[in-house]
């Protein structure tokens, strides 16, 4: 008898107590690789068309080049190192954790939560005024709240999912607990 509908009578045999199906880890890691190449891409495009030139309009919204070195509401701007290392290590938990995932949901978060660490990351990386010490380029403004990016956006997107799927008691294996 099956547990749930299309679900095997056995465990899979390539598959190791406790491991995530490959399936899940590779949905992670599509959504990762999505955000950050979106979030590269837009960033790539808003600096080399608005960058020191102009803004765009669009009603309520602005398009415009800022360097934030610092976290969210460009707070700490001085610790840009230290920024650098959270994301790195952001970026090695969701990897560690993506080994043990086994729900969509979760997929999708940790997904999100490495892409858009890893977006930033790439500016902290790559950008002036050297390694580590990169500003993360936001160029989203609705001009009522601090401008930023897709990566900020995928980061806030994951981890509101995160906490929802929490508090609806789903486990990253995908057990209900409650």
């Amino acid at each position: 008898m099956q547990a749930a509908r299309g679900a095997s009578l056995t465990a899979d045999p390539e598959v190791p107590e406790g491991a995530a199906p490959p399936r899940r880890r590779r949905q992670l890691l599509a959504v990762a690789l999505l955000a950050l190449a979106v979030d590269v891409v837009t960033k790539v495009l808003v600096v080399a068309t608005l960058e020191g030139q102009r803004q765009l309009e669009l009603g309520q919204l602005l398009l415009r080049v800022s360097r934030n070195p610092g976290a969210a509401f460009s707070f700490a701007e001085d610790s840009t190192l230290v920024f650098t290392v959270f994301a790195l290590v952001v970026v090695a938990v969701v990897l560690r954790l993506s080994g043990r995932v086994r729900d969509g949901g979760w997929a999708l978060a940790l997904g999100l939560l490495l892409g858009g660490a890893a977006g930033n990351l790439v500016d902290r990386v790559f950008r002036s005024p050297g390694i580590g010490r990169g500003a993360v380029v936001d160029f989203i403004d609705f001009q009522v709240y601090p401008s930023f990016n897709v990566a900020d956006s995928a980061i806030v997107v994951g981890g509101l999912l995160a906490v929802v799927l929490s508090f609806r008691g789903r486990e990253l294996d995908g057990r209900r607990t409650r």
